[in-house]
């Protein structure tokens, strides 16, 4: 290893470690490894000014107000009412109804924290006071978050798509069955801890006519995935394009449909989107100085070279893989592990011929579980946030529910058919 990548490698893990914010970490590191290389500091504001310069980018800031309109505008509320009317006579009914909302309000919001927020603050409540355990309820949120992340429109698969310079739609059909999956098992754990909780289904089984009512209260929120993912599958619009047309519909249903968004609301919703999307892209403009540092330096070529060293197994190489990227996204900032990581990723999936679909799948659904995985997952900080629990408390509750997700990931991981069923329909 070079003097520029043994200073980058030792900065960054000296800062992460001494506790700086993870786009300081990168900030700083950058700025050590361009002095010690005596590349003029000039190249930090060109590649912190082109790491954001990529138009599939703009997806980000649309997915992230539109979700943000369309929890304001009331359509978690009613996604959260029409699963309650097809589970509610279920044993383990409203844990049901937790995973089934958030899977739906997944394909609004792309993204694990805000849909363990959007679901959460209903739902953990409304558990509690009729008999589930704070703490298993506040996990079930926490775990059902990260199916934000696989499901689409994700934001993860847009940096992923851009960082890989691999189809972004693809990506979206890739997540769609490991997301289901993850909810199905989820569902099962939730039955099977209110058996154990003693728990039984307190609601009759819903009428034809009380789900008819719930659909068609909640047919905005229900229309709303299959207008933006149908119009990036049918090919009528891009990725970013479904972004703008995300905002537009929750604009519209939530001033004039539902009216539960009024004007006087608009500056609140747009600076809190402002404010989500500004840590996004302060992240990719700095990870994009170190990224670029990293990819001149040929450590990733390096560090691929290791990993296929210790062993020729694809199988255990495979392990390898996932091991690191669990551990790194529940530690590691997602977007920036994405830049960071992205070349020594996609050399790793080359040298074991993976389909470059299938390897964004598996990074995005590793991250994804980092997300609800202690000590410093997103969405377990999310949960705490909601319910006033701490993170050890949360965390005890967890484990079955991050068994699932990784038993998932290892289904995905040596099964490629379960992420490339859908995209190779579209060739």
């Amino acid at each position: 290893m070079s003097e520029v990548g043994l200073a980058l490698v030792v900065a960054f893990l000296a800062f992460l470690l001494g506790g700086v914010p993870i786009v300081f970490v990168l900030g700083l590191a950058a700025v050590i490894g361009l002095l010690i290389a005596d590349i003029d500091l000039i190249v930090l504001a060109q590649r912190t000014i082109s790491g954001t310069q990529i138009f599939s980018l703009l997806a980000i800031p649309g997915f992230v107000l539109a979700g943000d309109l369309m929890a304001a505008g009331g359509l978690s509320r009613r996604l959260v009412r029409v699963c309650q009317t097809l589970v509610q006579h279920l044993t383990g009914g409203l844990g049901m109804v937790t995973v089934l909302s958030a899977t739906f309000f997944a394909a609004i919001s792309g993204s694990a924290p805000a849909t363990t927020a959007a679901i959460g603050r209903i739902m953990v409540p409304e558990m509690e006071k009729n008999g589930y355990r704070r703490d298993f309820s506040t996990a079930l949120a926490t775990a059902s978050g990260p199916i934000g992340q696989m499901i689409p429109p994700s934001i993860p698969m847009v940096i992923w798509g851009v960082v890989a310079e691999e189809s972004i739609t693809r990506l979206f059909l890739a997540g769609i069955v490991p997301g289901l999956m993850i909810a199905i098992g989820l569902m099962v754990v939730s039955a099977l801890s209110a058996r154990a909780m003693g728990l039984r289904a307190k609601s009759r089984r819903a009428t034809i006519k009380e789900l008819g009512e719930a659909v068609w209260d909640g047919k905005w929120a229900l229309a709303a995935p299959v207008i933006i993912l149908g119009g990036i599958y049918g090919g009528i619009f891009t990725p970013t394009e479904a972004a703008a047309i995300g905002v537009a519909y929750g604009l519209l249903v939530g001033l004039f449909v539902h009216k539960e968004v009024h004007f006087k609301d608009l500056p609140h919703i747009v600076l809190q989107s402002m404010k989500t999307t500004t840590i996004v892209a302060f992240i990719i403009a700095t990870a994009s100085v170190f990224g670029w540092l990293v990819a001149i330096e040929q450590l990733p070529a390096a560090l691929a070279a290791g990993i296929i060293g210790i062993s020729d197994n694809p199988i255990l190489i495979l392990l390898m893989i996932n091991l690191l990227l669990l551990f790194i996204g529940a530690v590691m900032d997602n977007i920036a592990a994405m830049i960071i990581l992205g070349g020594v990723l996609t050399a790793l999936g080359a040298e074991l011929g993976l389909d470059p679909t299938h390897l964004g799948a598996l990074v995005v659904i590793n991250f994804a579980i980092g997300m609800a995985t202690p000590p410093f997952g997103y969405s377990l900080f999310v949960g705490a946030a909601i319910s006033k629990l701490s993170v050890e408390a949360i965390s005890k509750a967890l484990w079955p529910m991050l068994l699932v997700q990784i038993l998932v990931l290892m289904l995905v991981t040596y099964v490629p058919a379960v992420t490339l069923f859908l995209p190779n329909l579209l060739r």
